[in-house]
């Protein structure tokens, strides 16, 4: 019995591990907003046009794959900046992969993401 329970208990934890936030997802990098190739927080030139994002503690070069909770569209994106700093963001994406999952005109929309 108590190796069933040990497993059950490790199992939970990866998977509770895995699961990241909930709350509201924007972008950034409108043109002439950061110059292309300006030095990210991790080091990397910034890219609109990248699947990247920024997070605020998420360590650089961690995958993540974010989900509007409006329309269930996915995206797979590796933090490479930090942020945002605006309160109940949780996740900036580039310009670029926010069009895959939300209209740009729109700006931000609700979220949550899981660790790849």
């Amino acid at each position: 019995m108590k190796p069933i329970l040990l497993t059950a208990f490790v199992l939970t934890i990866s998977i509770a591990a895995v699961h990241g936030e909930t709350g509201e997802c924007s972008w950034y990098g409108a043109e002439g907003e950061i110059p292309q190739g300006w030095p990210t927080a991790c080091g990397e030139g910034f890219d609109r046009f990248a699947m990247k994002a920024a997070h605020k503690t998420l360590p650089c070069g961690t995958k993540i794959r974010v989900r509007n909770l409006d329309n269930g569209k996915t995206v797979e994106v590796t933090i490479n900046d930090r942020g945002p700093f605006t309160p109940g963001r949780i996740v900036d994406l580039t310009y670029e992969a926010f069009g895959y999952v939300e209209d740009r005109d729109r700006g931000r929309f609700p979220c949550d993401y899981e660790i790849l």
